[in-house]
């Protein structure tokens, strides 16, 4: 039997034929992407279409039409899209003829369970709704006919775009209004971990968009690339409705790796990678199509004025000289007339870093020129190349647009080549708000407003750039980049000294964060290690304005004046080693005046005494310190820990020491400082946290049982698996302790957890410090055992083991 035989004998078995068809269409391995999606369009028009042919017959109904509008007037039909039909009439016909006639088509339809999106109108009634309904107008720019009067759809058509075009200049701007409000709603596709692939930016709403300004012979889209990229949002979301059996468009992290493994890609981060390219070209082309629009309304709106005031005659457009071979024109950077890329390889930074410093978009046409005509830059770039890079990277917020540009074009892998392994490469760490390559430009775009700190700014802003290269290859991606640095700065002409500084930034970009937030700052052995690390005081400069630049471009959970407070106070420390200065050693063992206060009041009355007082070094972020002095006895830590998470209230560091008081009140007594927030709200009052804790000790405060009960409440996300947790003794860290770090995701009362785990173990904990980014924790713990030395490293090795099976 033919296809087109097979297709009739379908339409004409009615709904179980269609749905049968259809069934084995989707289920076509063979047939994907716009040929199953044609195909899809086609099996649904006959089926309409005799639909609507034998309803017509019965309600004799003449002069009307079926119209399929929308994505089904596109014949973009997804497996689970919906069915955008519109019944198109004359006025002419019995209105119960008319409403009959829409039964027989949308009742079957239904009883399939098929999504249906319908409306029953005149020719004159749906341009009247079209001018009311910005969305309306939109899908019937797209419709098509299924079925009936071919005449009555195309006069529909005919009006609806020329009412379209007559209508643009108001139109228009409504539109790019509806899109800056579904981005901020929806957000960037490309950055998102789980992408709506229709609302978010760069989505396939964009796309159905750009259609729409072209259609009003107003402007129109850079065509490179558009259709590749269509195809690859609609196939994603294809395989989407496939995977889950439902008409949705984000891609939840949950169905990520069967909608890859559906399309052939390795994994989910393929899948991602191959969205984010398709959603940058939609992006772009938006970027360059809305501004030219704007361009075209200014010009229309000021046409008339300027008529007026030369007497009729025209006015050329002026052009500024910003660099050699560059100008500005109409608001736009573009090239001199007497430009010449093929024999000038410099001109595309050139371009750029003008554009940047004068805070003005790229003309697409000149960039697109200076991708086809202009030749490599020699190995190693020539000086004023380097400095023009240098000029782009630290003209702050431009920078993003006019990088994006060139990136569009080619020109950034042309001029680096290792760009290419993470452009558009997702990070599955939620606390990073952007891709791997717009991290690194948002990184530049930090650095240069920190570029009045560092002896050599230049240093700065190209480690900005290049800090994160390494994510594009296997292991570490910090030992991988210290390679791609030295040799990306000798490609672009540092001398072996600065390209050793480069290498050794990248190396080490994440030093000073994990070591301030996770280790003790009072063990000679953490500062000695940095210093030794970073190697000289210019380079500690560059790095600390570095980490807090990287910081500032992850994400608003990595970076906090109290982070910040413990990075300079690491970079003091090691300056002044680095500097000649002796490592001072702190005399653990001494209480501070007030902690000797609480110590004695805690021995005279034999309960815990506790102290709120105000951080004057970064009081908004972390609230309070909090002082307790507890007669020593067993299940302290873990008893402070629970009572702390049961009144919210987050650690961000302990330190625990144990204080002998002489004399008639001789004893020991167990001293704990803990750096603490409240989660929300106001924090409680130190007598309600004493009660607890006393409660707490005593065991009539059941704590683990309320943090069950806490944990229990929290609503966790359904198909989401945490990775365990895991717990390593580090080696070499500390000559007075066991450090081990426990890495785990966030929950309740993970500290008390820990607290039991170790103090059923036998050890003692000198200090802990608390780090949680987004849904992870890294808690780093300094031991001893009960004589207060280090453990033996089997027994370190066997401790965590057991406190990794305790959280477990």
């Amino acid at each position: 039997m033919t296809s087109v035989e097979e297709k009739t004998e379908q339409a004409d078995s009615g709904p179980s034929g269609y749905a049968a068809a259809r069934l084995r269409l989707l289920q076509e391995e063979s047939r994907s992407g716009p040929p199953r999606r044609s195909a899809l369009a086609s099996l649904t028009d006959d089926w309409l279409a005799a639909l609507f042919t034998a309803a017509a017959r019965e309600t004799g109904v003449r002069s009307a039409a079926l119209v399929a509008v929308g994505g089904y007037g596109r014949a973009e039909l997804s497996p689970r899209s919906d069915l955008d039909l519109l019944l198109l009439h004359d006025g002419k016909a019995d209105p119960g003829a008319i409403a009959a006639l829409a039964d027989r088509v949308w009742y079957p339809v239904w009883d399939l369970g098929l999504a249906l999106d319908h409306s029953v109108r005149t020719p004159a009634q749906a341009r009247k709704t079209a001018a009311e309904d910005l969305k309306v107008h939109l899908g019937l720019l797209d419709a098509r006919p299924v079925a009936g009067d071919l005449g009555l759809v195309a006069g529909l058509r005919t009006a609806v775009l020329a009412d379209w075009r007559n209508q643009a200049p108001r139109r228009l701007p409504e539109l790019a209004e509806l899109g800056r409000e579904r981005a901020e709603r929806a957000g960037e596709l490309r950055f998102l971990l789980e992408p709506d692939l229709k609302e978010a930016r760069g989505g396939l709403r964009d796309l159905t968009a750009l259609r729409a300004v072209a259609a009003s012979w107003l402007a129109d889209a850079p065509r490179e690339g558009l259709a590749d990229a269509r195809r690859a949002l609609l196939d994603a979301r294809d395989a989407l409705h496939l995977a889950t059996g439902r008409a949705t468009d984000r891609l939840a992290l949950q169905e990520q790796d069967q909608v890859a493994a559906s399309l052939g890609l390795l994994d989910a981060d393929a899948l991602l990678r191959q969205v984010y390219e398709a959603a940058r070209v939609v992006s772009y082309a938006g970027d360059v199509t809305w501004r030219e629009v704007g361009r075209v309304l200014r010009a229309r709106s000021a046409r008339p004025r300027l008529r007026g005031l030369l007497g009729g005659r025209g006015n050329a457009a002026e052009r500024a000289p910003l660099a050699e071979g560059v100008v500005e024109q109409d608001g736009e950077v573009v090239l001199a007339l007497a430009a010449r890329p093929e024999r000038d390889p410099g001109l595309p930074l050139r371009f750029a870093a003008a554009a940047a410093q004068a805070g003005l978009p790229v003309s697409p046409h000149a960039v697109r020129r200076l991708a086809a005509q202009t030749k490599p830059l020699p190995v190693p770039w020539p000086a004023e190349a380097r400095e023009q890079l240098v000029t782009l990277l630290g003209a702050g917020e431009p920078t993003v647009a006019v990088w994006e540009a060139l990136e569009a074009e080619g020109l950034i892998t042309r001029l680096l080549p290792d760009w290419e392994r993470v452009r558009c490469r997702p990070q599955r760490n939620p606390v990073h708000t952007w891709t791997v390559d717009r991290h690194l430009v948002e990184t530049a775009v930090r650095a240069a407003a920190l570029t009045r700190r560092v002896g050599r700014p230049d240093l700065l802003l190209v480690a900005a750039l290049l800090h994160d290269i390494g994510k594009g290859w296997p292991g570490d991606h910090s030992v991988a980049g210290e390679t791609i640095a030295r040799d990306v700065a000798a490609r672009i002409g540092f001398d072996k000294e600065d390209a050793q500084v480069l290498a050794t930034l990248v190396r080490h970009h994440l030093l000073l964060i994990d070591t301030a937030t996770r280790r003790d700052l009072d063990d000679p052995v953490t500062v000695r290690t940095v210093a030794e690390a970073v190697g000289a005081t210019g380079t500690l400069e560059l790095l600390h304005a570095l980490t807090e630049a990287d910081a500032l471009a992850t994400g608003p959970a990595a970076w906090s004046a109290w982070r910040g407070a413990l990075v300079a106070d690491l970079v003091k420390r090691v300056g002044a080693v680095l500097s000649g200065e002796p490592v001072a050693v702190p005399d653990t063992g001494a209480p501070s005046a007030e902690q000797e206060r609480l110590a004695v009041e805690a021995v005279r009355t034999g309960e815990p005494v506790l102290a709120l007082r105000a951080r004057t070094e970064a009081p908004d972020e972390v609230g309070v310190e909090l002082l307790i002095a507890v007669p020593d006895q067993p299940g302290v830590l873990p008893a402070v820990a629970g009572v702390l998470a049961l009144h919210r209230l987050t650690v961000r560091a302990a330190d625990l020491r144990s204080v002998e008081l002489p004399g008639e009140l001789g004893g020991e007594v167990l001293a704990l400082r803990w750096r603490v927030a409240a989660e929300y709200g106001s924090l409680p009052q130190a007598a309600r946290l004493r009660a607890d804790l006393v409660r707490a000790l005593d065991g009539t405060l059941d704590v683990p049982g309320k943090l069950a009960e806490r944990e229990a409440a929290y609503p966790r996300r359904r198909g989401v698996t945490p990775p365990p947790p895991r717990v390593v003794a580090v080696p070499g860290v500390s000559a007075a302790a066991t450090v081990l770090e426990v890495r785990a995701p966030d929950a309740v009362g993970l500290l008390h957890r820990i607290g039991r785990a170790l103090e059923s173990a036998g050890v003692r904990v000198r200090s802990a410090h608390v780090s949680t980014l987004g849904a992870n924790a890294v808690d780093t713990l300094y031991l001893t055992g009960a004589e207060g030395l280090p453990l033996p490293p089997p027994e370190a090795t066997a401790l965590a083991a057991r406190v990794q099976a305790a959280l477990s």
